[in-house]
């Protein structure tokens, strides 16, 4: 089977293309941040430098790990999805779970060494980058070495291996179990069922981020700035929480709207509410990425906002320091939330490049390529309200309660304008994404697209 999983990836190299991209970015992050444990530890640093530098590396590094994590558990699951049938017919023809199992770890396990590898040197450069970013703010010393590789390079192959592997493990854990005649009607039919293991880890991440807000609203109080430590994770646990819940909601959003998108849409409205509802699992990978965006972008920005609005309400001017610790959370949090962002398109041009012979059938089947299009684009539609109106919920978890420490109201500082921006941004990359993958893909003649 090592064999096979070696030759899948040479053969259908654009199909891991989404799963190796988040890799890629994930471990690139990792090695960035664990580059400050090893500049902190072998680069000289001594005193307040080194306390940032582990405190960046720890906190930071820590909402990296869980995004990296969950993005590549989210796209290793819609590539086992989108070969549901392909698993169907090797077990028809004697392919057992094991060996199914050990396919698909090998390919996971094989792209996770690849995407490592290629990710040293982005990660050495961005660690160089964040080096001389603290330097310039003043939170570390000008002579402070630079290190990298001791504990960077480890860390970054350690969780990315682990972290493939066991979504790997999880991801085709039910295709390799079901009968053959099972697989193959999920695979023309998928309605996005949940274990019981996923909803239970979906109620921890959520009692987590309610923990986290509530901590942040009661023991933090009267702690200043450092309350951004418990509120900025609280979004993220609520958003992950949401996201792995994600073919519920969506089918329940799908069954409210079903009836104004018919009417508005006509044919064009029928063929999106049908394939939302027969393929709630794979498009719902998609609501994965545009919660988590509209959550991180939303929650750190309005909290960032507050904490100026705080210090401006007790007549103190922004010290250097306080001046440099902003300039250092918009640049961190913006890397993530760039992961965020990127995860969102590399998701969605994964799951609507895939879908060329679903089109082509359609047209054949008398659809106009306009009708097509216009079928994705409602589909983007529900997608990006369903995600953005999670994580604005998700986002609240962080908003209110640093509103709540920091300026005594349940009310944020930073106007409409924070929000819209980053609502504008998730329809901007939700539907052009959607829209231009999908434009590629029916340029192909239907029949071609059948055939392939």
């Amino acid at each position: 089977m090592a064999g096979l999983a070696f030759r899948t990836l040479r053969f259908r190299a654009g199909g891991f293309a989404a799963a190796f991209l988040s890799m890629f970015l994930g471990a690139s992050i990792l090695m960035t941040f664990g580059s400050m444990y090893d500049t902190a530890l072998l680069g000289g640093a001594s005193g307040t430098g080194r306390e940032t530098m582990v405190t960046v590396a720890s906190v930071v590094g820590g909402w990296g790990l869980l995004l990296v994590v969950f993005a590549v558990a989210s796209t290793l699951t819609l590539s086992v999805r989108q070969r549901a049938e392909e698993i169907a017919l090797l077990k028809s023809v004697g392919a057992t779970p094991a060996q199914l199992r050990r396919m698909i770890v090998g390919e996971a396990a094989m792209l996770a060494v690849a995407a490592v590898a290629l990710a040293v040197v982005p990660g050495a450069l961005a660690g160089r980058g964040l080096l001389e970013l603290l330097i310039s703010t003043g939170q570390v010393d000008g002579d402070v070495s630079y290190v990298f590789g001791p504990l960077a390079v480890p860390m970054g192959l350690a969780i990315t291996f682990v972290a493939s592997v066991g979504a790997a493990l999880i991801a085709v854990r039910r295709a390799a179990r079901v009968r053959v005649t099972e697989a193959l009607a999920d695979a023309a039919l998928d309605q996005g069922r949940m274990s019981k293991k996923r909803v239970a880890g979906a109620a921890l991440f959520l009692l987590l981020g309610l923990d986290l807000a509530v901590v942040t609203a009661t023991a933090m109080r009267g702690e200043g700035s450092d309350a951004m430590s418990t509120a900025g994770q609280a979004d993220i646990c609520v958003a992950i929480g949401l996201a792995l819940i994600g073919p519920v909601i969506l089918r329940r959003v799908v069954a409210l709207l079903a009836g104004p998108v018919e009417r508005l849409g006509g044919v064009t409205g029928h063929l999106a509410v049908c394939n939302l509802r027969q393929r709630t699992g794979q498009l719902a990978g998609a609501l994965t990425p545009i919660v988590l965006f509209t959550a991180i972008a939303t929650g750190t920005l309005y909290m960032q906002s507050t904490e100026n609005a705080a210090l401006e309400a007790a007549g103190l001017a922004k010290s250097v320091e306080q001046k440099n610790i902003e300039t250092l959370n918009l640049v961190v949090i913006g890397m993530i939330v760039v992961f965020a962002a990127i995860m969102l398109v590399n998701t969605l041009l994964a799951a609507t490049t895939y879908r060329g012979r679903e089109f082509g059938q359609q047209r054949l089947a008398g659809s106009t390529r306009r009708q097509v299009l216009g079928m994705v684009a409602l589909e983007g539609a529900v997608l990006t309200v369903t995600g953005v109106l999670l994580g604005t919920v998700a986002s609240l978890f962080t908003i209110l309660p640093y509103a709540s420490v920091r300026l005594g109201s349940a009310l944020p500082e930073g106007g409409p304008a924070v929000y819209t921006g980053v609502i504008v941004l998730s329809v901007l990359l939700t539907l052009g994404t959607a829209l231009g993958a999908a434009r590629r893909v029916t340029r192909t003649p239907a029949v071609a697209a059948v055939g392939v």
